[in-house]
This record gives C-alpha cells, structure tokens and sequence, in this order.
C-alpha cells in the first residue's frame, strides 16, 4: 500500500477508542480460564490505542501490564490514557521480537499477522512457566458461507478457518487449547459504533485513498452486522504442553 493509503488509513482510526472488536468481559473470562494470578506479568501484545489496559489491570492488580505495538500514533494514545500508572509500561515494538517472561500473553486480533503457530512457537521463550496465551482470531462458525462474506475475508484474510482449524494450528504450535468463547455481538459494536461515526464524519472522503479506506471500512461493518452468526472472533486461551 502506498503512503497516501495509510495516511488516510491512520486519520479513519486516529483516537478511536479500539482497533477491534472486544470487551472486559472477554479479558476476565480468559484469566479465569487460565488462573492468571493478580500478581501477573501480562504482555498486552499488538495494543493498538490501549483499550483493552485497564481490564487487563482490573486482573493484574499486583502485577504488571507490558502494552506494545508497533505503530507510535497507538502507543502515543496509548500513553496518554495510561501513561501515569506505574504498573504500566508502554513500548513501541515488534510483538515477533518480544521477550518476557510473562504470565499472560493477550493479543487481541493480531495474531494472525505473525500466524498462529508460527506465532505461539514465538511467544514461547517469552512465557514464565506455566504462562498461557489468549488470543482472538477471525474464524467461521458455519458451514454455510454467505458469498459476501466469502468475498470479504479472500481480501482480508485468506487464511481464514474454522474453530477446528484454529484448535489445529495450537497443536501444530505445541500448546493444548484450554478453552475458547465466541465474541458477542457487544464486542464488536464497541468497536464498530465508535467507526460509524468516524466514517461519517470523514465521508465522503477528500482524496481517492480516503475513500477506499472508507469503502473498506463500510465493507467490513456492514457484512458482520449482515451475517454475525457466520462468522466473528474465536478467543482462544491457549497453553505450551509440557510446562
């Protein structure tokens, strides 16, 4: 993509609240499933603007919470959300260069972008022992496939699976899947209700890149919202075998 892209791309999820669908509730449900203690260290990997930080707080209480990505506009905002909390510590980097250890790895929605064995094989040395991963994944959830949806994630995320598929690749990773839950429709319009007013007021776009950008997002918002029990996010809580 060129620059003009994502320039149109960063003003479109400049200080939206979050770059996917997600809610606290997601964040206690996985460290219940997965024990995390309230002494944790958890890795907030791939942060974007740092929604998910005062949840992932509300379980660490006497831990600490790591956020990094790899884009400065989301840890900026990021910073200055939850910059003057001392158990938080903010950083711009790579989450496939991360080092721990960690009690708690969350990445929410970006796995995918390291893949998902490639990825848990990564995280691996950055777990303390007995650490777990939870992650949230696009998946299908029937077998029933609408064409516009279809069509949506070849663009997207061609390598795109079912929860079957997704239990695959954490086996093929050497982790066993401790439990997993489907996003609700509130997730996602936590995300999707805070863009909805950002595509209006940026439509109906100055340049042609502005434009696509707002075509794409419109795209997204309005199959999920069409065929949400066809597909969505699956959070995996995921563990290495053998620890």
């Amino acid at each position: 993509m060129s620059d003009a892209y994502w320039d149109a791309f960063f003003t479109l999820h400049r200080d939206l609240p979050r770059e996917g669908p997600g809610e606290p509730a997601d964040i206690i449900w996985a460290a219940g499933v997965a024990g995390t203690p309230s002494s944790a260290r958890i890795c907030d990997a791939a942060c974007g603007p740092g929604a998910d930080i005062a949840a992932l707080r509300t379980v660490a209480l006497d831990g600490q919470v790591t956020a990094l990505d790899k884009y400065p506009d989301f840890t900026e905002q990021a910073r200055a959300l939850h910059g003057d909390d001392p158990a938080v510590t903010i950083i711009t980097g790579d989450m496939g260069q991360m080092t721990g250890p960690f009690d708690l790895i969350w990445c929410a929605g970006a796995l995918y972008f390291l893949g998902i064995t490639a990825g848990l094989k990564t995280w691996r040395a950055a777990l303390a022992p007995g650490g777990v991963v939870a992650f949230s994944e696009p998946c299908w959830f029937t077998d029933a496939r609408p064409r516009k949806a279809v069509d949506l994630w070849a663009d997207e995320y061609p390598a795109m699976t079912d929860v079957a598929g997704i239990d695959a690749q954490v086996q093929a990773a050497g982790y066993t899947t401790l439990g997993t839950r489907k996003l609700s429709a509130a997730a996602w319009e936590n995300y999707y209700g805070s863009m909805d007013k950002r595509i209006a007021a940026l439509s109906p776009g100055d340049t042609p890149e502005m434009q696509q950008v707002l075509a794409e997002a419109r795209r997204e918002a309005d199959v999920w919202r069409a065929y949400p029990e066809s597909f969505g996010y699956l959070l995996s809580v995921v563990r290495p075998n053998g620890v």
